[in-house]
């Protein structure tokens, strides 16, 4: 199989990274990251994708003063790359119309809790002070309309009595880490697709 070549954007730790780099080695991912981003110079994630051999391109506040911009020249450094899809792993800058156009149903995102509740960058600390028992996480594609793209797949993590805000945030990271490869795969396989509906569809193996 044709590996999936992916560009990863990140601004922080980068263990959704981490995560798709271990599945690669240790489960046989048929995924390459050709390219990483990073919005922030201080990000660990950094370091985690210079460790894997990964190149980066690292961009600052000054940069995104002119978000269009910034985003023509990310898509510049991901096409040259060669990158099919764009994998957002904990980005905090929203893409623009300039990203979505070079990759139409190809920017996918992660969110922490089952959209379309909880929105926004506050969601597990939302969800946990509302008191919910069930959240979860939500892989979605980007769109011009903030977390509201089409779902690909969501896992629920259940809310204990004991739960911190802590206890849920680490478990809640753990879901990620186990789903975003598991929906690489899909991709990768060819089976995802977005219908006329803006549903997403999954093709059966």
């Amino acid at each position: 199989m044709e590996k999936l070549k992916i560009g990863v954007l990140l601004s922080g730790g980068g263990t959704n990274l981490q995560a798709i780099i271990d599945a690669i080695a240790d489960d046989g991912l048929p995924v390459e990251v050709v390219r990483a981003v990073s919005s922030r110079p201080d990000a660990y994630g950094i370091e985690r994708a210079k460790a894997a051999g990964i190149p980066v391109t690292v961009l600052n506040r000054d940069v995104y003063a002119d978000p269009e911009a910034a985003d023509a020249c990310i898509v510049a450094e991901l096409r040259e790359a060669g990158t099919e899809y764009v994998v957002m792993a904990g980005y905090m800058r929203k893409v623009t119309p300039v990203m979505l156009g070079a990759f139409p149903n190809r920017v996918l995102n992660l969110h922490p809790a089952l959209l379309p509740s909880f929105k926004g960058a506050h969601a597990i600390r939302e969800a946990f002070d509302a008191g919910v028992k069930v959240t979860g996480i939500t892989v979605h594609f980007a769109n011009e309309d903030y977390d509201k793209g089409p779902i690909v797949a969501q896992r629920a993590v259940e809310v204990r009595e004991d739960d911190t805000l802590e206890s849920l945030e680490a478990r809640i990271h753990d879901a990620e880490h186990a789903l975003y490869p598991e929906v690489l795969r899909l991709v990768a396989e060819g089976r995802v697709s977005v219908g006329e509906d803006r549903k997403v569809h999954i093709a059966p193996a």
